[in-house]
């Protein structure tokens, strides 16, 4: 089965950059729109320069860059009205460029991981950049993470938001066809941060997009996420090998630590000594959502933070989501705040088509072919 649906991801490539402009953009009263605003944020190597965009609405907070239409910050309220950025991020532009943890950014255009970055298409072999060990990660070293993306701001009715676009030319880290790419967050009058990925290409080739930000609800520096309480609408999930590649199995998360289908604490079973666990160094893995593939986004999970009250839903019409609980994150990482981020201090729920589905005939499809639009939507909404 062929599918229009997919979500992005992308690599880090080492350029370098200009000192980053400094600046803070605004803060907008609750129930209003207003156009969003930009201002420079950096320079690349080249000359390039790279903008922040300010937009506000419902009363959430947003910041992106034209750099990888990386969220550099997401502020919301907590239960006594506190604002504070929920989202991991650096206050300069020269560590998104130098970084590898893909934080807030758009990837592509394969999401999650395709086994020795090799897949075939009818009939023609691919090879795609490997940069994850013998493994392609999020599009390979240069993928939609490090791309500087046409923006361009919107006010529409009771909603405010940006247009990102970018042209992935044929053979761009190996992949098949022209792409042309238009991803759209939308902070609607309610505060709901929504994303739409559009694509279309000239050649059949593969697409798997989404959006990688790092979430800590009780405030980004606070702290770890393992009091965070998840709930996942998933049954399943795909197991992997010791390279976080799907070995292919349905697995049941039934009686084991991957059993989010009610609200559970992220630290209650994380060091449970689970095989799985081991290979991931904790959780790092795709669930097979319940709901399935859906004409429009459909409640997949719910994160919330018991000591500030905060709460996320996600809804998507993708039939995977990507659980990381922030494993590879060792203290070595200056955030937003000036404060250092550890393992667990941040967590990933990216929504997907499932990792290495190329070659995974059985899976739903990546596949996106000429005439083809790609559609896919995913909308995050906040309470306290």
């Amino acid at each position: 089965m062929e599918l229009s649906r997919r979500t992005v991801i992308a690599s880090a490539a080492a350029v370098g950059v200009t000192a980053a402009a400094t600046g803070t953009a605004h803060a907008a009263g609750t129930g209003s729109t207003r156009t969003p605003s930009k201002e420079l944020f950096g320079v690349l190597a080249d000359g390039t320069k790279v903008h922040r965009w300010s937009l506000a609405n419902g009363g959430t907070r947003l910041k992106v860059l034209s750099y990888g239409g990386i969220v550099q910050s997401l502020e919301l309220p907590d239960r006594h009205g506190k604002y504070a950025n929920v989202s991991l991020g650096y206050d300069n532009l020269a560590d998104y460029v130098a970084g590898t943890t893909y934080f807030g950014a758009l990837i592509g255009r394969y999401g999650n991981r395709i086994g020795k970055g090799r897949f075939t298409l009818d009939g023609t072999a691919h090879q795609v950049d490997v940069n994850d060990g013998v493994n392609s990660l999020h599009g390979g070293k240069a993928g939609f993470n490090t791309k500087v993306w046409a923006v361009e701001g919107f006010s529409s009715g009771p909603d405010v938001g940006l247009h990102l676009s970018y042209t992935s030319a044929d053979g761009e880290m190996g992949y098949p066809g022209t792409l042309q790419v238009r991803v759209t967050y939308t902070l609607t009058r309610t505060g709901a941060w929504r994303i739409d990925y559009r694509a279309t290409t000239d050649r059949p080739t593969v697409v798997n997009l989404t959006n990688h930000t790092y979430y800590n609800l009780a405030g980004e520096g606070s702290g770890g996420i393992y009091d965070h309480e998840l709930t996942l609408a998933a049954s399943r999930y795909t197991p992997t090998d010791s390279g976080l590649i799907p070995t292919g199995e349905l697995a049941k998360v039934a009686g084991t630590p991957f059993d989010f289908r009610h609200a559970k604490a992220i630290g209650r079973d994380i060091r449970a000594g689970h095989p799985q666990q081991v290979l991931a160094k904790g959780f790092d893995h795709n669930w097979v959502l319940d709901k399935g593939i859906t004409s429009s986004p459909v409640h997949a999970a719910t994160l919330r933070d018991p000591s500030s009250g905060r709460r996320m839903g996600i809804a998507t019409n993708e039939p995977g989501l990507q659980f990381y609980s922030g494993n590879f994150l060792d203290g070595t990482l200056t955030g937003t705040s000036g404060r250092t981020y550890r393992q667990g201090d941040g967590l990933a729920l990216e929504t997907q088509h499932f990792p290495d589905s190329p070659n995974q005939p059985s899976w739903p499809s990546t596949v996106l072919r000429p005439g083809q639009t790609y559609r896919t939507s995913t909308v995050h909404t906040f309470g306290a």
